[in-house]
């Protein structure tokens, strides 16, 4: 081992020993050891969309698309995740935050500022990992965690095609709580979890905007008021799994869940059940995978809301059923195709509150939607695609796309240049991701 000269220097006059600056130097710092067992990913995300025809003051809504994407060049988000993975002794513990930057990190919608100000940036998930030695072991993550419900993910490089479904769009993204995941068998694990609300934001100070009689209106991130400040969200998953003597089947998963709790809102949300039913299956031919998914969004009638009597509230709800398929041509090349129909409230929410936007969509009763895409990985740790989009309004009632946008700095006039006028959209889209 070769020591500086102080160390050297220090030994000569008795100071120190070298058998023991030996072994301080050959352990490593408690640190050290931290950072090491800590890994750091995550990916950039960028597209190109095109949305032929004119008019794009009202898009499809599902989930990130904006009128701000359409006819431009892109940037998505960028995530950076550290984590730390459970091991395998049985009280392991571990780590494991995801950072978000970029416009999809204001939909996203974790800050409570998040509909005052876009920050560009949000909190996706920060929990700590235990493990509790009872029968297999509980797996549990104690803070910021995302919903235990869906098909697709918020990363989309993760999902089949490069838009999201509005069955994403119906479903909650993140909960603030304690979820507890239990490996019953390696076919069948359930969880099951409590948290603050349905919806993103965490914390749950007060504000007080109008500052009227020092009074502070409760951030959506807990549900009192007008909710008991004991009324939770709970919610439950069980995830099926062939063994692998089915055959082509080994793998295939089955899957279903609820999330029952206070939506979120001070004025506008209320009580909502979300309920979900999936399954990826496999099939005799090589490369060919399909899937299914069903989701419920809905909140009851007669709730209170801020300012509103239950008496003039009624009910909302929106369902989903999607269909995937995916084919691996080749080791780059993957072809990708879903078809889905959505139906939901017309009006919903309080009266005479026309077209809310149930879970987010705003779809004007029925949508009909399918999407391809075509995946060739030319680079590494790069996913490219390129996807073309149909939506389609089919209640045959008013329209739900389209209008021309108001130029900047010019009065509309009266003119009505921002009234949706189409049935139909459409999207030609690229999607470029780097992972690291």
């Amino acid at each position: 081992m070769k020591f500086n000269k102080w160390t050297l220097g220090l030994a000569a006059l008795g100071a120190v020993s070298l058998a023991s600056v030996t072994q301080a130097e050959e352990k490593p710092s408690s640190v050290l050891t931290a950072v090491a067992s800590t890994t750091l990913s995550g990916y950039v995300s960028t597209s190109i969309h095109w949305d032929p025809g004119t008019g794009n003051a009202h898009v499809p809504g599902y989930a990130f698309n904006t009128p701000g994407k359409a006819d431009g060049f892109n940037l998505d988000v960028v995530k950076l995740n550290l984590s730390k993975s459970l091991d395998e002794s049985e009280w392991a513990t571990g780590y494991n935050v995801d950072l978000i930057f970029g416009p999809d990190a204001n939909f996203f919608g974790t800050s409570p500022i998040g509909g005052v100000a876009a920050t560009d940036f949000a909190i996706k998930q920060a929990y700590v990992s235990l493990r509790t030695p009872i029968g297999n072991g509980i797996d549990w993550k104690i803070g910021v965690w995302d919903s235990i419900l869906g098909y697709e993910s918020f990363d989309a490089g993760n999902n089949p095609n490069y838009t999201r479904s509005y069955g994403y769009t119906l479903e909650p993204t993140t909960h603030t709580g304690v979820l507890g995941t239990y490996k019953v068998a390696d076919w069948l694990s359930a969880s099951a979890g409590i948290a603050n609300t349905t919806g993103p934001v965490i914390g749950g100070e007060t504000i007080n905007p109008a500052n009227v009689g020092g009074v502070g209106q409760a951030v959506v991130g807990r549900a009192n008021p007008p909710k008991a400040e004991s009324y939770k969200t709970y919610m439950g998953s069980v995830a099926l799994t062939a063994p692998n003597d089915w055959s082509f089947l080994a793998g295939s998963t089955l899957y279903a869940g609820f999330i029952n709790g206070w939506g979120g809102g001070t004025t506008t949300s209320g009580d909502q059940i979300n309920l979900y039913a999936g399954a990826t299956i496999n099939t005799p031919v090589t490369g060919l995978r399909t899937g299914i998914s069903y989701d419920y969004f809905g909140k009851p009638e007669g709730q209170v809301y801020a300012g509103i009597p239950a008496a003039a509230t009624r009910g909302t709800w929106a369902n989903d059923v999607a269909a995937y398929a995916s084919f691996q041509a080749t080791e780059k090349l993957s072809i990708h195709g879903r078809a889905e129909y959505l139906w939901e409230d017309k009006v919903g929410g309080p009266i005479g509150n026309p077209n809310p936007g149930v879970g987010g969509v705003g779809a004007l009763g029925e949508v009909f939607a399918l999407t391809g895409t075509v995946q060739y990985d030319l680079w590494k740790n790069v996913i490219s695609r390129l996807e073309v989009r149909w939506d389609h309004q089919a209640d045959g009632t008013g329209h739900a796309y389209g209008g021309a946008l108001t130029p900047a700095g010019v009065v509309n006039a009266g003119l009505n240049t921002g009234l949706a006028s189409k049935r139909n959209a459409y999207l030609i889209a690229a999607n470029i991701i780097y992972k690291f």
